[in-house]
């Protein structure tokens, strides 16, 4: 805009030595003010020191990808949820971002491909399942395309990985309560209308195939252990820092590294939520805190003091920035957990109509819970929630739609946030907001 007033003040200036009328440069001044305000915006680029973390929009499940202060790069989630169900194609449920020109994890791709610091040959140093649902690692049915080679199915994980490659593999556990890929959890899993049984045994080939050709590493994420997650440079950012806060019900005590406690016992299976893997990201002031699918509430919606909530809380404390937990659905965000952690930015990864709850809505609003100002955002909201919900969605959210990306300035002591177009192949930016100063 000071350009444009530049070369308005320079047209008048002109005018009045060519006697040309005021009105011209009038009209010049406006149609450069227009140009300007409807210009398409881009992120402005990485650069080193910034930590980037984008909430990425697919409808078809949970996504992050994030840059790290020294060019470290990682995924958290590759969720795919299947077209062929009729929740998929329901007016419930987000439709397939920005277009169906490709698949969930081919929009991924070609997302990371945008953004990431290396556009010559862009790979991940890490890649995370928080846990073994198809809208947080992909789900396998008939009519997916197999890898050339490697045989397994092109969804989620195993879409993303084939296209861009990934070098350490991670995720909750395979073994741990129970044993997802033995006979016993097969025999009463297999019918899973989500094909879990169909999806884990795709994920199991593409483990084996990409160790074997292509070196991929794969561990398990530990509970409560520091630097897993680490910069391939932690010199360049001693300040910054991953703690494993919990996975497959094993939760970080607090006290030292690696010391945990168990809320479930070798053959429980909760279901996958409760195993969800819990991160906390620090870099100097800044937090981070994601939590998968966990929740706080029991089934009369009452808080639960026995959850994974209830028990991370204490140990992650204070955050600047948190994602709703299981999308924000109705057994999540207990009263404790949200008094706890108390973030500025609240980060919701939607697909469905079930995200958020209006109870789920009411508490992180809640200043009675914590006081302070706060912005919620969304990666979608859908028309459904806001004709049930009314009007304390326009009144709480920041936006409605589009990817969501933190970007915390080097040294970490403020952040801003960036909403971009979910609907565009170009993601230009539409709304931008901060600096909000950490804690």
């Amino acid at each position: 805009m000071h350009l444009v007033f530049a070369v308005y003040m320079f047209g008048i200036r002109l005018g009045k030595e060519e006697g040309i009328p005021c009105r011209y440069p009038l009209l010049l001044f406006f149609f450069l003010w227009y140009s300007a305000a409807t210009a398409q915006q881009q992120l402005p680029p990485w650069e080193p020191g910034m930590l980037d973390i984008h909430h990425i929009s697919t409808g078809r499940g949970n996504a992050a990808f994030l840059i790290l202060p020294d060019t470290t790069t990682l995924v958290i989630d590759a969720g795919e949820i299947s077209d062929t169900h009729p929740r998929t194609r329901s007016t419930r449920n987000s439709a397939l971002r920005p277009d169906t020109s490709l698949s969930a994890s081919g929009w991924l791709c070609d997302y990371i491909r945008q953004f990431h610091p290396d556009k010559n040959g862009p790979s991940l140093d890490y890649a995370i399942i928080t846990h073994f649902h198809d809208d947080h690692f992909g789900e396998w049915d008939p009519g997916k395309p197999l890898a050339r080679g490697g045989q397994y199915a092109l969804t989620g994980i195993m879409g993303l990985g084939d296209q861009i490659p990934i070098k350490h593999m991670l995720d909750r556990g395979l073994h741990f309560p129970v044993d997802v890929l033995g006979e016993a959890f097969i025999s009463q899993n297999e019918k899973d209308e989500y094909h879990i049984v169909q999806t884990l045994q795709e994920y199991r080939k593409f483990l084996d195939w990409q160790t074997q050709k292509y070196q991929l590493r794969h561990d398990s994420v530990v509970p409560g252990k520091l630097g897993q997650i680490a910069l391939k440079h932690p010199e360049v950012c001693p300040e910054f820092q991953v703690q494993n806060i919990a996975a497959s019900g094993k939760i970080w005590t607090g006290y030292k590294d690696g010391d945990v406690q168990e809320l479930f016992k070798a053959g429980q299976y909760p279901g996958e939520n409760p195993l969800s893997v819990c991160l906390k990201f620090t870099y100097g002031p800044f937090d981070y805190f994601t939590g998968g699918d966990i929740s706080g509430m029991d089934e009369w919606g009452a808080g639960n003091m026995y959850s994974v909530e209830a028990q991370v809380a204490p140990v992650v404390g204070a955050v600047d920035v948190a994602t709703l937990n299981h999308h924000g659905n109705r057994d999540s965000q207990s009263p404790f957990y949200v008094r706890t952690l108390r973030p500025r930015v609240w980060v919701q990864q939607c697909w469905s109509s079930d995200h958020p709850g209006e109870e789920v809505l009411r508490r992180i609003s809640s200043k009675s819970l914590y006081p302070g100002e706060r912005h919620i955002f969304t990666t979608d909201m859908l028309s459904a929630n806001i004709q049930v919900i009314g009007e304390k969605i326009p009144h709480s959210y920041a936006n409605l739609h589009g990817h969501v990306v933190i970007r915390v300035m080097p040294g970490g002591k403020e952040y801003w946030v960036y909403v971009l177009n979910d609907f565009s192949k170009s993601r230009e930016v539409l709304q931008v907001f901060g600096p909000f100063e950490s804690r």
